[in-house]
């Protein structure tokens, strides 16, 4: 089976050194098993706070899953330069952050300290090494200022955030592009790009106040499932989407000696910008049980209607979404179901990214 990016690049990722922080959440445990699968030598880094719900204490006893697991904070600079400078990483995947909106209002001071200053710790750690090194800087598709428009938002349209959490990750943005102009010429062995992706579903992610989590606890409890906002439209990606994204941007950002030190928005195609509402529905077609909706009173204040452009990384790095709405739904309640009827959380993800990379070859093929 060829690997999610391109024809031989097992060759590219066999053995490389690649860092990745957060690797303990939902994105990250999906990217540690498809890195795995690539033969990357890799080191996580995050926080040691996940319960046993989560993806990653699903997975992380499994025999074949290789990995260096390191418990440390990023804004512990004197371990993380260590962590850095005897590592000495070819790729950096940085997705470590206060990941939650409603979280955001409750903890803006750590909220900016993780997702701004904490970007900074990390850029400002890999000055310690002289090998090349490429660099993924992960942000959100809320780092736009968002104007309620139909329109997606291109990668060089004005920065916002009405919330902590979206403008963290829009400073964090400017700190990333600030750092890259102001030091880019000294540390030229540093290729740095941004990346914004949509909201990300699929199995493993349990996290509080998201929307797919909240409907499988409901169904499962057989509780009401409160919808925040169910005429909000976002757009709904798999994870395996996005993480595809960074990995094609990472190595080409490698082999092609930084001429990609941008950013670049990572989204599904228009047809899958959906409500909450809708999502909600499609996804009770596939994971069936008693539920009742309902809108619970809400006055924290969360944008209406988002929608992202990919052509850049379309046009530059050849990459778009495969799965379309419906097979992302399905893919998403069927991992739920299986896992919590006493499948395997690991090979469930397995079976998804093979899945993925049958569809990804035959998208190639037309």
């Amino acid at each position: 089976m060829e690997s999610l990016v391109e024809i031989n690049d097992t060759q590219f990722w066999k053995d490389k050194r690649v860092l990745i922080t957060g690797h303990t959440g939902f994105k990250g445990s999906w990217l540690l098993i498809l890195l795995n699968r690539l033969g990357a030598n890799i080191v996580g880094l995050a926080l040691d706070d996940y319960s046993q719900e989560s993806l990653f204490n699903k997975i992380k006893a499994v025999q074949n899953l290789s990995f260096n697991n390191i418990y440390s904070d990023i804004r512990d600079r004197d371990n993380l330069e260590k962590i850095i400078r005897d590592f000495s990483p070819q790729i950096v995947i940085h997705l470590a952050a206060q990941p939650l909106v409603r979280a955001s209002y409750l903890q803006p001071i750590e909220t900016y300290e993780i997702n701004t200053m904490g970007s900074l710790y990390i850029l400002e750690a890999l000055k310690e090494i002289k090998n090349k090194c490429a660099v993924i800087m992960v942000t959100t598709d809320k780092v736009y200022q968002n104007k309620e428009m139909l329109f997606g938002y291109r990668e060089n349209d004005i920065l916002g955030g009405y919330d902590p959490y979206s403008a963290s990750k829009a400073a964090a943005e400017l700190v990333i592009s600030s750092w890259r102009s102001s030091y880019g010429e000294i540390y030229k062995n540093i290729k740095i790009a941004s990346v914004r992706s949509g909201n990300v579903i699929g199995g493993g992610d349990y996290s509080k106040d998201r929307i797919i989590p909240d409907c499988v606890r409901a169904i499962h409890k057989n509780e009401i499932l409160e919808i925040r906002s169910p005429s909000s439209k976002r757009p709904w990606q798999h994870v395996i989407e996005p993480l595809n994204g960074y990995l094609t941007l990472a190595q080409k950002l490698f082999e092609n000696d930084g001429a990609l030190c941008e950013a670049y928005n990572f989204g599904p195609q228009i047809s899958s910008n959906k409500t909450v509402k809708e999502l909600v529905e499609n996804f009770i077609d596939f994971f069936p049980g008693n539920y009742s909706i309902k809108q619970c009173e809400n006055t924290l204040h969360e944008t209406q209607v988002l929608n992202l452009n990919i052509d850049k990384a379309y046009f530059y790095l050849g990459w778009q979404p495969v799965w379309d709405f419906q097979t992302t739904i399905k893919k998403t309640a069927l991992w739920y179901k299986s896992v919590q009827g006493g499948g395997s959380a690991f090979d469930e993800c397995i079976n998804d990214i093979e899945s993925y990379e049958i569809r990804l070859q035959q998208s190639k093929q037309k």
